[in-house]
């Protein structure tokens, strides 16, 4: 009956949850944006807490790897790593985009495939496209989404698409079999499954050599208005 502390950044929304045996027992949420931060580790704190006050130990930590934004991925890896290191338990890592999929699978008619985008600014999404058994029929890509996007996959196929990128595609996905569903994030409570899943595979990664899946590399960008020091 494992006990696994889930943590999941990837997006605007931070979220840690407590689950054993696969049962949600705890969990967190703020879905303001801009506060990982600041609120990963109050989170954790509460979410450990309350596993101290059941006498419960973590046997493991899970995260989401991404992709994702670049600081939300680094903080959530670089909280769930210190935690692996200090209590001395393994470190599961779980993509976001299949943790996006997971969540929407019940939801999902089964003949759909099911296709999380995660916003990378602009026109530009983090896309992967899954069977309803969750099996990848299309590697994660950064797409820019344009007029005709996915016509290949569409032609054949009912799409479903979620995820906070897939708003700002709706115009150019204006197809018959593109179908969309709002208001969808991932969380780590919908993380629970997956990582009791990769738990009783021993699907570990290695906690000191560990990276998230960033896609892209992070680019800084310069502020448009320089002050100028006299």
């Amino acid at each position: 009956m494992p006990v696994i502390l889930s943590i999941e950044t990837a997006t605007p929304v931070c979220s840690c949850a407590l689950s054993r045996d696969g049962e949600l027992l705890a969990t967190r949420e703020d879905f303001l944006g801009q506060s990982h931060a600041s609120l990963l580790g109050r989170f954790v704190h509460e979410i450990m807490t309350i596993a101290r006050e059941r006498n419960l130990m973590p046997d493991a930590i899970a995260v989401s790897s991404g992709p994702g934004s670049y600081t939300g991925l680094r903080i959530g890896v670089s909280e769930a790593k210190g935690l692996s290191y200090g209590l001395n338990i393994p470190l599961i890592a779980l993509p976001t985009s299949r943790v996006m999929a997971s969540m929407m699978q019940e939801k999902a008619d089964q003949d759909l495939l099911l296709c999380p985008m995660i916003d990378a600014r602009r026109m530009e999404v983090y896309a992967t496209f899954y069977n309803h058994s969750l099996q990848v029929i299309r590697e994660t890509a950064a797409d820019i989404v344009e007029e005709g996007s996915y016509a290949d996959i569409l032609s054949a196929n009912r799409v479903l698409f979620f995820g906070n990128g897939a708003e700002k595609c709706k115009i150019h996905l204006a197809h018959p079999h593109a179908l969309f569903a709002d208001g969808m994030h991932p969380l780590a409570s919908g993380m629970v499954s997956l990582a009791e899943q990769a738990y009783a595979a021993g699907d570990f990664v290695d906690t000191a050599y560990f990276e998230p899946f960033y896609l892209k590399e992070f680019v800084a960008t310069q502020p448009k208005n320089k002050i100028i020091h006299i």
